[in-house]
């Protein structure tokens, strides 16, 4: 439980890092309150995503991971967060995500920010 909370609080971190360098990564609310809750809802839906969804898209293109040594992975990486996107519109949470190339660089930014925070947070279960 404690290394779902650890990772859950790294991805709020780096989504409230990617919203704070993208303009077209919006979190509209009122108070800092709302705006952390909103983060932690949106994380919250992006690991789910990432956990459920992100191993099957995985698994159908891996030809092209091979194909493009890798670098695949910034498109699968930025489906994950307008996927994100799309299921925090559906659930009324004020978190989008505004065109494909914003979701790449925003997925990079997210993977780098998060990679950095786990490196440095407490893991374990």
């Amino acid at each position: 439980m404690k290394n779902f909370l650890v990772k859950t609080i790294a991805n709020a971190g780096a989504l409230a890092v990617a919203v704070w360098l993208l303009d077209k990564i919006t979190l509209t609310g009122g108070s800092t309150g709302e705006k952390a809750v909103t983060l932690i809802v949106v994380a919250l839906v992006f690991g789910l995503v990432n956990m459920v969804v992100k191993p099957i898209v995985q698994v159908l293109t891996f030809p092209l991971f091979i194909l493009t040594l890798g670098l695949f992975t910034l498109v699968v990486n930025a489906l994950m967060l307008l996927l994100t996107s799309w299921v925090a519109d559906k659930l009324d949470v004020s978190f989008h995500v505004d065109g494909f190339w914003t979701a790449v660089l925003g997925g990079l930014i997210i993977s780098i920010v998060s990679w950095a925070l786990n490196a440095f947070l407490p893991d374990g279960d």
